[in-house]
């Protein structure tokens, strides 16, 4: 019983992840998730008795399993290019298997930011990027990278690594034939995002 319990758990949390992802949070309901996941309003709230429950699950999916990767990444004795060459695999993953994901955060941060970052808190999440960030900063500090604002650091990786992804069907229509063509891109985009990072942290 536990397993189809468990089962069922998982297909309500993959359902809802792809309506999140698709149509928004707001623009989701607790009808639509238990219509597509092929089950009744009160055996979805056997599992998750409120959409902010829902979404709580959702996110930390994706996230729980991202976070600590990229910060056993960052800790690593290594140099910084090969750290920020995994940490992009690592992303580009994430972004291949949740194609809507760079633009449902988009939406949610324009949207509500202060619901992201209760979710986030609710999960835990500070102390990953805390982790990072002084990691980072001991670095900066023992000389090993440039001083660089942290701030400038996190919009220059971020830009250079969700612009794409935002911005998929302009440019595989204006550049490419085909959408496979921009999964071929991104290998040499990878290496452009690195340059820079060296560029921008590296003496």
């Amino acid at each position: 019983m536990a397993t189809n319990d468990n089962n069922l758990e998982k297909k309500i949390i993959e359902t809802a992840q792809q309506l999140f992802m698709k149509n928004g949070f707001a623009e989701t309901n607790m009808s639509d998730i238990a219509a597509a996941a092929g089950i009744n309003r009160p055996a979805l709230h056997y599992y998750f008795r409120t959409k902010d429950k829902m979404f709580q699950a959702v996110f930390g999916n994706i996230i729980l399993s991202l976070a600590p990767e990229i910060q056993g990444i960052m800790l690593q004795d290594k140099p910084i290019s090969e750290r920020i060459g995994k940490i992009i695999d690592a992303y580009f993953n994430t972004f291949f298997r949740n194609p809507y994901l760079p633009i449902f955060m988009v939406r949610e941060i324009e949207r509500d930011m202060s619901h992201l970052v209760s979710t986030a808190r609710e999960l835990r999440l500070e102390g990953y990027f805390q982790e990072i960030a002084n990691g980072l900063q001991s670095e900066m500090n023992a000389g090993k990278l440039k001083q660089v604002p942290l701030h400038v650091v996190f919009l220059t990786f971020y830009g250079l690594l969700v612009f794409p992804f935002l911005t998929r069907k302009l440019s595989t229509a204006v550049f490419f034939d085909k959408d496979e063509d921009f999964e071929e891109m991104l290998a040499g985009w990878k290496s452009q995002i690195i340059m820079q990072m060296e560029h921008l942290l590296c003496n």
